[in-house]
């Protein structure tokens, strides 16, 4: 008789928030995608992507 193990996956790093940009990286002239409206979408995705890690970090601590 065999017993099938399965292996635990190594634990998932949580996701990085991007870099904040230097105070002196936006210019002031209105360009039309400033680099800190980059900034503020990169933020948003990376907090989705942080839920999305922390509803998977609780659903492996219950199945647990």
């Amino acid at each position: 008789m065999t017993t099938m193990h399965t292996a635990t996956p190594p634990p998932e790093p949580p996701p990085t928030p991007p870099p904040e940009p230097d105070p002196n990286s936006c210019c002031n002239s209105g360009c039309n995608y400033c680099v800190l409206d980059m900034y503020q979408d990169e933020l948003a995705q990376y907090r989705r992507a942080l839920a999305v890690w922390q509803l998977r970090r609780g659903a492996a601590a219950d199945a647990a």
